[in-house]
């Protein structure tokens, strides 16, 4: 963290530097301990490592967006945008939006993280890239959504248009936030 950082930055750090390592490690006890009291959750070891991989490279990507906050809206764009990538790669490999998770519209899903990804690269994080990147995404999020549900005929439209909707509304949410805070600095 450097000195030109914001004083609500500085607060908003130390409240959820700790609360975000401690949410995954709930979420990560949370099945372990549901298997205790039932037989509807079996994980593996398998699922536990998928899992524990997903909450350690959430927890990664907003340690980063820390170090280069200065707002707290860029923390909270960070923190939506980062939610998001987590619930659209939790659901497409638990139940798959299309169908099961092995089919194929599922990958069209991953292509808008790869836009995430990419774009969160080349603006290194700053607010103004990475508005500009969060509008890609959704855009790119409504074009899988439609694509998907013209592949997959056996899928009920209804969902995807829904998860589709619901992600593309976090997306733009997260770009304007993003917006504001790139105004701010």
């Amino acid at each position: 963290m450097t000195s030109d950082t914001m004083p609500e930055a500085n607060a908003c750090i130390r409240v959820l530097r700790p609360l975000s390592w401690g949410g995954a490690l709930a979420l990560l006890a949370l099945p372990w301990v549901a298997m205790r009291f039932t037989d509807e959750v079996a994980w593996t070891g398998r699922d536990f490592a998928l899992f524990g991989a997903m909450l350690l490279v959430a927890c990664l990507a907003f340690e980063a967006a820390l170090r280069v906050a200065r707002v707290p809206a860029h923390l909270l764009a960070s923190l939506l945008a980062i939610g998001t990538a987590f619930l659209l790669v939790w659901a497409n490999l638990a139940v798959g939006i299309v169908d099961e998770p092995e089919h194929p519209a599922n990958l069209l899903f991953a292509a808008v993280l790869l836009v995430g990804v990419i774009g969160a690269a080349i603006s290194r994080l700053q607010a103004r890239g990475m508005a500009l990147t969060l509008s890609a995404m959704a855009a790119l999020q409504v074009v899988s959504g439609a694509i998907a549900v013209w592949i997959a005929s056996q899928t009920p439209a209804l969902f995807v248009l829904a998860f589709t909707g619901l992600c593309t509304a976090a997306w733009l949410a997260a770009a304007v936030l993003y917006r504001k805070a790139a105004v701010a600095q």
